[in-house]
């Protein structure tokens, strides 16, 4: 395995680390330390729980600022939207974080979701790391920097996109049509361990789009999300 400038990486997020260790700890997986049994590293779970609640914590101060007239319920809503493994990935993918994740030959593999769900821990561990190397105000500094900069906030509140695709759906189609929608099962190929879902939504007999994932769940989530840009909702 090439080995990882973490230098590289702290110059790319434009801090300078105390203990650069720290930065390596909340890149590496679990997975790599099963395969690397003497590296002497630390994976980065200990690292995400922090950075887990750091994130929260700046989120929430920066909502509580920003909408002074909402209600409890409202920002909980936004910071969901906000803190979550789509918003993340986009965040870690903006600074190419991937490049530097250590990960065992199998998880490297990986792509999709997967791969979403380790770049979204790695940035919680990689906050953590920041909180601890240099304080609050760092970490401050990179979530406004890296996280809130590189998503809309106000298209979130405009589009209620911390609202899931199917309850949007159904809410619109409620509202626009008067129809509940309904999902159908339209195909499911390959093995048990790794089955692919396409299903279709419908407004009466009307099929709006198809979505396709690893579940039924996640496919009527894609599946509502695309019916939404199709009827314009």
């Amino acid at each position: 395995m090439i080995p990882k400038n973490f230098e590289q990486l702290a110059e790319r997020i434009n801090v300078s680390f105390k203990d650069i260790s720290l930065l390596r700890a909340a890149c590496t997986h679990r997975s790599y330390l099963n395969e690397n049994k003497g590296s002497g590293f630390e994976h980065n779970e200990r690292l995400e729980f922090l950075g887990d609640a750091v994130l929260e914590l700046v989120v929430t101060s920066f909502l509580f600022r920003k909408y002074p007239k909402k209600a409890e319920g409202e920002l909980t809503a936004y910071r969901s939207a906000i803190v979550n493994t789509v918003s993340l990935t986009k965040a870690a993918e903006s600074m190419q974080l991937n490049d530097f994740i250590l990960l065992s030959k199998g998880e490297a593999k990986d792509t999709g979701r997967a791969r979403s769900i380790i770049l979204a821990n790695a940035m919680e561990a990689l906050i953590g790391a920041l909180y601890l190397d240099g304080g609050y105000n760092t970490a401050a500094n990179f979530i406004s920097e890296k996280v809130l900069h590189v998503i809309d906030i106000e298209e979130i509140v405009k589009k209620k996109t911390w609202i899931d695709g199917k309850s949007r759906f159904q809410e619109k189609a409620q509202e626009k049509v008067g129809i509940t929608p309904s999902y159908r099962t339209l195909k499911e190929v390959g093995p048990d361990h790794d089955k692919q879902f396409t299903l279709g939504v419908f407004l009466g007999d009307v099929q709006i789009a198809t979505g396709t994932g690893p579940s039924k769940q996640e496919a009527e989530q894609k599946a509502a999300e695309k019916a939404l840009d199709a009827k314009g909702w």
